[in-house]
């Protein structure tokens, strides 16, 4: 049984959650409908049962619509949940089930995933033994040093999309306790920098729920929130209730240190309470009509997510509680940016339908605490809304599927390619029109977590999704990839070569690309996920990055050279569109084919070429791309200020011969040049530049 509560006072209603105050803590949360709640305070983060329940009087302890305490005595490290009881009348989108303990909305650490059932928090029965609660945390008690968020970058991002726990989980240079965590990512922040990347993208790392998975199966990406706030407390070598807040910080300073932003992909589109028959964990326990877009009759939600709800994120509430968030995650933890998972959900309004002004598309972009923030929308959702170029909202960057589909489609050989691989190359200008978008606000991609990785993109023609126990069912069906030759494992030379070789067909282009490169953890070094396309319930080696002998060392240092080589390319680093020669036009980029300045529209064309420059620029860029299974004689352009060409990279020699600087590779002697099936080639023509 619980103790008996201790004194209090009224509390104040501002602000919600938990603030640490000069002698006690004030407790406020939202809950309209509400009849009852209590306060319920455990002595340890595990403990079986509470060591004091706090009734709120609504006389004294309720203001509008909203229930606050202060509690003296107590501070940080303090665990706690809420009770929250009132009508359970699904009929009337009312879901309360006082019996059920819950997290607070605005809480900044969570606990009890060692005691945690899902299951337990279904259903009418009591889960005050096997819940997760809340922590009290102080915000501003950390010594961040002379750290800050970092400031925009003079040229473009590179961006490493990674997965906290598997990008060190194998690690075994690191002790042990260190791999999986914010600890072993900031541990290998100097592999990063050294890589070239700028940014990195990191899977969700608000507290979610592992055991939101199929039967025997773990939530192992995270796409299944239970905070907002909250560090994932399993990503934490240090377990303490505070230590994740702590280690977190640490780690955000230690990639800051290497030159390095922290984006966060965050979730607010859908949540793990999933449908009407899911667990109660928060939101649904204090006011559902705030939190979910609900059904017309008003028992079932809005699906648009894939997950079984949709966050109601246009509902004041809600959109007052994302706003903290990011807030939250930018001042008190130095955050530099966020990637909005199924961005397009966030353009619904309360009945499910688009809404031309998101309100909270517009509130995010136009916060000016989040100005200097690095915005990113995933512009599409489940329910078929597809807003690529049109999101509701302001300063949004965007992931373009369109780049990655059609350089996967091009570079496999289809048919009809060559203009739509045109407006890739430049930008997506097309999709992401002037002027209210820049070249910077398409993130290029040819793989995420979603889908292949670089090595099963050439390695597979079909998912192999059998282990995730959906019959192959779950993941994308539409890759565009193409084996080589055989499907998956094979000893065959030549089918090995061409494969290599068309890894970094990909990685040259989405480098040597306007816009915002984006890799995928694993990439460049030829992680397999053995051809399984949606690998989000696999705690196994499909999402640890390999650190061992099966590294593919060439790959991961062409991948670096690459990075090193745009760097030093000018027109890449500004941030304008480009213009293209034509007659009495001279543009930063020239479009060739097999022949100068004739570059082939045909259905049946597989050859591309250009030349890009800009006033002023030390040298000059010639890439010649041939996706046919011949190879090709390219007649090359004149080079700059009679300057031969010189050899910077053919993607068909053997990585071990090297990556030239440019200006310091093998001269061309000739005006041609033949360059192998399936295979990219890179010239360079002027001074030499700083790379």
């Amino acid at each position: 049984m619980a103790s008996r509560p201790p004194r209090t006072r009224p509390g104040r209603p501002a602000p919600l959650g938990a603030t640490v105050l000069a002698g006690g803590v004030n407790f406020s949360v939202f809950a309209k409908d509400a009849d009852a709640v209590t306060l319920v305070l455990f002595d340890v983060p595990d403990a079986p049962r509470p060591v004091a329940e706090i009734p709120l009087d609504p006389a004294v302890n309720r203001t509008s619509y909203y229930w606050h305490v202060l509690v003296p005595g107590l501070g940080p490290g303090q665990v706690y949940g809420w009770r929250v009881d009132g009508p359970y009348a699904p009929e009337q989108g009312l879901l309360y089930r006082g019996n059920k303990i819950l997290l607070d909305p605005y809480g900044l650490a969570v606990v009890g995933q060692e005691i945690y059932d899902r299951r337990a928090a279904q259903g009418d029965g009591d889960n005050t033994d096997r819940c997760l609660r809340s922590v009290v945390v102080d915000p501003r008690d950390y010594d961040w040093e002379d750290d800050a968020p970092l400031p925009r970058a003079r040229g473009r991002e590179v961006i490493y999309e990674a997965h906290v726990g598997g990008f060190t989980a194998a690690d075994v240079g690191l002790d042990a306790p260190l791999r999986g965590t914010y600890a072993g990512l900031a541990a290998r922040a100097d592999y990063l920098r050294d890589l070239g990347v700028t940014a990195v993208e990191l899977m969700p790392v608000c507290a979610f729920d592992p055991q939101d998975a199929p039967a025997g199966r773990t939530n192992v990406w995270g796409y299944s929130s239970v905070s907002f706030f909250a560090p994932h407390r399993p990503f934490s070598s240090d377990r303490s209730p505070l230590g994740p807040v702590r280690e977190f910080r640490d780690m955000v300073k230690a990639l800051h240190r290497a030159g390095l932003k922290v984006i966060l992909d965050v979730v607010f589109n859908h949540t793990a309470e999933g449908g009407p028959d899911g667990p109660t964990l928060c939101w649904r326990g204090f006011e559902n009509k705030a939190y979910y877009i609900l059904g017309p009759d008003m028992s079932s939600y809005a699906d648009f997510t894939g997950c079984g709800n949709t966050f109601n994120a246009n509902h004041s509430i809600s959109r007052r509680l994302i706003l903290a968030a990011l807030r939250h995650w930018v001042h008190h933890m130095h955050v530099d940016g966020f990637r909005f998972d199924l961005a397009s959900a966030l353009a619904r309004g309360e009945d499910g339908e688009p809404l031309e002004h998101a309100p909270i598309l517009w509130a995010i972009g136009s916060d000016p605490e989040l100005a200097d923030t690095t915005l990113i929308a995933e512009a599409w959702d489940a329910g078929g809304l597809y807003q690529l170029g049109s999101l509701p909202g302001d300063g949004f960057a965007q992931w373009n599927g369109a780049f990655r589909d059609d350089l996967r489609r091009f570079l496999r050989g289809d048919d009809g390619m060559i203009e739509a691989v045109m407006a890739r190359v430049t930008g997506s200008c097309d999709l992401l029109p002037p002027p209210d978008n820049l070249p910077f606000h398409s993130i290029n991609y040819v793989t995420c977590h979603d889908g292949f990785t670089l090595r099963d993109l050439v390695s597979y023609d079909r998912k192999h999704n059998e282990a995730n126990g959906e019959s192959n069912r779950d993941g994308t069906d539409t890759n565009f990839s193409w084996n080589c030759g055989h499907e998956g494992p094979t000893d065959d030379p030549d089918i090995l070569a061409l494969r290599r070789r068309q890894a970094r067909n990909f990685l040259t282009l989405l480098l040597l690309s306007h816009g915002t490169p984006m890799i995928l953890m694993g990439d460049e070094c030829g992680h397999t996920r053995q051809g399984n396309n949606n690998p989000w319930c696999q705690d196994n080696a499909l999402n640890h990055l390999e650190w061992g002998r099966n590294r593919d060392k060439d790959l991961a240092r062409f991948t670096a050279a690459l990075i090193s080589l745009a760097r030093a390319v000018p027109a890449l680093q500004a941030n304008r569109w480009w213009t293209a020669t034509g007659p009495g036009v001279t543009g930063e980029i020239t479009w060739h084919g097999l022949e100068p300045g004739r570059p082939d529209w045909s259905p049946a064309s597989r050859h591309l070429a250009w030349t890009l420059e800009r006033p002023g620029d030390p040298g000059r860029l010639l890439v010649l791309v041939n996706t046919d299974d011949r190879e090709a004689e390219f007649e090359l352009p004149p080079a700059r200020d009679r300057r031969p060409w010189a050899l910077v990279l053919d993607t068909a020699v053997d990585p071990d011969a090297g990556f030239n600087p440019p200006g310091k590779g093998p001269r061309v002697s000739g005006p041609r040049y033949v360059l192998a099936d399936h295979a990219v080639a890179v010239f360079y023509s002027g001074e030499e530049p700083i790379v």
